[in-house]
């Protein structure tokens, strides 16, 4: 029985880059065999262990045959005579077919196994199949898309992206699962610049089958006064990639891309005075979220996002009510945390317009400030002195967050830097 490191780890190795994914594959072992030796099975279409110490996984050398159409259509065949090679064989890419030895002890060492020349293609900085068995699985496409969305200076090889396309045309990414789009879209959104997985979804004419809300917005005028006209599609591309630069957490990611799809049916000319366009946008967001099973944190602040950021971006023209009024739709006084993503993901989409990178943004310190008065504000102690109704008292720890928001804007505690998210309650 020999152990190797494949895939993530040998690339990322090479790259100088700490792994990300660590792979294992067991060459010459029987599913009884690693049982015997304390892994667990966990394996459900093909034999997985995890180790019985670091409950890293390790899987037998197998060989896969499609017998039908769709994403599940595969026949696996394991068995100690399977050899590595024939094992890297089925990998979707070049770079991602190189292996190395395991000890015992669990150390990576000698020479890098490399059959399909994944060296070269590292060092030349392309995306190549390792066969024409690349197109008999549709998340390859997705998988591609997001690593180009991390490795942003590799470009895909004509021949790949040429199967790529066959791929669409022939319909393979239509068998593709609602939770496996969201799950490679998710971490293509989590990379360096997630607007490369959108570039290469479009090049191969994936885009219009799996998201074919977030294609239309390519051929959406944003011909609104702020922006010289460009396409929707292009200004969502720079808003995540400007929240990706940040480093701004999944959900902000989701909430500004997203927040371009209040656009898709709205005719440019009218869009900026159309006032129940965010309504229809909103309904293409939880559509799309009931579509591919967006979890809920997600799709919430998305949707508060498209409700509450043109508001936002006007809070300096606002009274200290309606600042309250804008706290209390998005329940930032019981879900702070939430709120300050709110204001990341608004911050974002205001910063993605061309030529307003570097302008300030007073606004999110604005409403943070006025969060924090507001919060100060110990509503017991109002409502013990206030008649037992409860339309009082509300009206009475509403009066009283007011005057404090407004001490706050009159001494300037809402320009000051405010602590981050974490050091608020929950």
């Amino acid at each position: 029985m020999k152990v190797y490191a494949v895939g993530g780890a040998i690339r990322d190795e090479l790259l100088g880059k700490p792994a990300q994914d660590r792979d294992y594959v067991v060459v010459g072992a029987t599913p009884e065999q690693m049982i015997a030796q304390g892994f667990r099975p966990v394996g459900k279409n093909f034999p997985v262990f995890l180790h019985p110490r670091t409950q890293e996984e390790y899987a037998l050398a197998r060989t896969e045959h499609k017998i039908e159409a769709g994403y599940h259509g595969f026949q696996f065949f394991y068995a100690p005579d399977v050899t590595l090679e024939e094992d890297l064989a089925r990998r979707d890419l070049t770079i991602n077919a190189m292996a190395q030895a395991v000890s015992c002890d669990g150390v990576i060492h000698g020479p890098i196994i490399d059959p399909f020349s994944g060296q070269t293609d590292l060092r030349s900085r392309v995306f190549r199949h390792v066969s024409d068995a690349f197109t008999e699985d549709p998340v390859r496409i997705l998988r591609v898309a997001r690593f180009a969305s991390r490795f942003t200076n590799f470009i895909i090889a004509p021949q790949t992206l040429s199967l790529m396309r066959q791929m669409v045309i022939a319909k393979e990414v239509d068998s593709l699962v609602p939770e496996r789009i969201w799950q490679e879209f998710a971490r293509g959104l989590m990379e360096q610049k997630p607007s490369r997985m959108f570039n290469v979804l479009r090049q191969c004419g994936a885009l219009e089958r799996i998201l074919p809300e977030v294609a239309r917005l390519f051929s959406v005028s944003k011909g609104i006064d702020y922006q010289p006209k460009t396409s929707t599609g292009t200004h969502a591309m720079t808003v995540i990639d400007y929240a990706a630069a940040r480093h701004y957490e999944l959900p902000v990611r989701f909430a500004v891309f997203a927040y371009n799809l209040v656009e898709t049916d709205i005719l440019p000319h009218v869009l900026s005075r159309y006032a129940g366009y965010k309504a229809c946008g909103v309904e293409h967001i939880l559509q799309l979220c009931k579509r591919l099973k967006v979890p809920s944190d997600c799709r919430d602040l998305a949707v508060l996002v498209a409700h509450e950021d043109s508001n936002v971006h006007r809070v300096m023209e606002m009274s200290a009510t309606a600042l309250l009024h804008i706290l209390e739709r998005s329940d930032a006084l019981r879900r702070p945390a939430r709120f300050m993503q709110a204001l990341q993901a608004c911050e974002a989409n205001f910063h993605g317009r061309l030529n307003f990178e570097c302008h300030p943004y007073p606004q999110a310190k604005r409403l943070l400030g006025a969060l924090i008065a507001a919060r100060g504000i110990n509503a017991t102690a109002i409502s013990s002195r206030t008649p037992d109704r409860p339309s009082c008292i509300k009206r009475a720890v509403h009066a009283v967050r007011v005057q404090a928001i407004e001490y706050a804007i009159r001494e300037g505690v809402c320009k000051q830097r405010m602590p981050p998210a974490p050091h608020l309650k929950q």
